[in-house]
């Protein structure tokens, strides 16, 4: 997910968004130490999407 596309969500749309790709991010973790995923690169991509989300959220309330 690009910066741009978080920078247009509503605070409500981002912390759904939040909880979502969190959990995913979870399962994906919980998963690859199971049996490796494919594409290990996703939990980092995955892991980056949320620290964005979080980001975006923690400017918005300090504004």
């Amino acid at each position: 997910m690009k910066q741009s596309e978080i920078k247009e969500m509503s605070v409500e749309e981002l912390q759904e968004k939040m909880v979502s790709l969190k959990k995913q991010y979870e399962d994906m973790k919980m998963s690859h130490s199971v049996t490796p995923l494919e594409n290990p690169l996703q939990l980092r991509d995955a892991r980056r999407t949320v620290a964005r989300l979080a980001t975006e959220l923690t400017k918005r309330e300090n504004q």
